[in-house]
């Protein structure tokens, strides 16, 4: 997300408490989670798991609960607990607006059903058919010629949460959800908000019904999704893709480009585009085939064997 004007480090240092050290007048222009950040952003990190992660990844401004060398070019922000204040930064500048303050933009052509809920900040493209039911949050963007199925949730938060001691702490959320034009959501599907930036549907892609698209997930141009599919947060699915039935792809994966995925098959790792998979652990269809062949054959080869 974008802040509404350049800061710098010491000055958001100054709001949450903590202490700049490095390149202080660095601009800060974002605020990201780690999935997406670039030049200008600040992230924030508090496990020493993925500290290398954080200060070597594109945002320039760091939070961190520790002291540690200043990367060449970045600014450090110390902070006795990044999580909370990231939270602060997000809530500070991307409040969460009331449905009340909804004035949204359709455009020329489209027919939304008066039964539609539509949040703060919605955009709606021309000729699109917004069927009844459905719901879509603030910060959401749709463009042309998109289809919304019956009893859709467009935008809802993130699924993001941070352990602590006496529970869970929800991630603020400041992302938003962009449809590109000629997309086809079906019926009772969700599709989550990114948690700072966007989560996105590419030009062209037709989702079936009963579908979950987690936050921060990019999905290409033309993809084919059938009924079921569970996609987790911050998965990249490349142009050309098909996903058939029930098949459950985890967080932080990638699809390359033109594969397809057979129903019900899971995903544990990274799939080479241009290829066919099946099974759980989803593996090329051909070999996968050929191993529950075998199953179906192990009960004679135990009796033979005597075993």
């Amino acid at each position: 997300m974008l802040l509404p004007q350049s800061m710098t480090a010491t000055e958001v240092a100054a709001l949450i408490g903590g202490r700049a050290v490095g390149e202080v007048d660095r601009p800060v222009t974002g605020l990201n989670e780690i999935n997406r950040v670039g030049p200008g952003d600040l992230v924030f990190v508090d496990h020493p798991k993925y500290y290398d992660k954080a200060l070597n990844s594109g945002a320039t401004t760091i939070l961190i609960d520790k002291e540690v060398t200043v990367p060449e070019g970045k600014a450090i922000i110390i902070s006795d607990d990044p999580c909370r204040d990231y939270n602060a930064l997000v809530r500070r500048f991307m409040p969460r607006r009331a449905w009340s303050e909804a004035k949204p933009v359709i455009g020329a052509g489209s027919d939304v059903h008066p039964s539609v809920v539509l949040g703060a900040d919605v955009t709606i493209g021309r000729d699109c058919v917004i069927m009844p039911g459905v719901v879509i949050y603030e910060h959401t963007t749709i463009g042309d010629r998109v289809i919304i199925h019956a009893n859709t949730v467009i935008g809802a938060d993130s699924f993001y949460y941070k352990k602590r001691a006496g529970g869970y702490e929800k991630m603020a959320v400041g992302g938003s959800v962009v449809l590109e034009d000629d997309v086809e959501i079906g019926a009772l599907c969700t599709i989550d908000r990114g948690v700072s930036a966007d989560t996105r549907v590419g030009a062209g892609t037709k989702i079936d019904n009963h579908v979950q698209v987690g936050h921060d997930t990019l999905i290409g141009r033309h993809c084919l999704i059938a009924a079921h599919v569970g996609i987790a947060g911050c998965c990249v699915i490349e142009d050309n893709v098909t996903l058939w039935g029930q098949v459950g792809i985890p967080s932080k994966l990638t699809i390359g480009a033109g594969a397809v995925v057979l129903g019900q098959s899971g995903l544990i790792s990274d799939l080479e585009g241009g290829k066919t998979y099946f099974g759980s652990p989803a593996g090329e269809w051909k070999q996968k085939m050929r191993e529950v062949a075998l199953m179906g054959r192990l009960p004679d080869i135990v009796k033979k064997l005597g075993v």
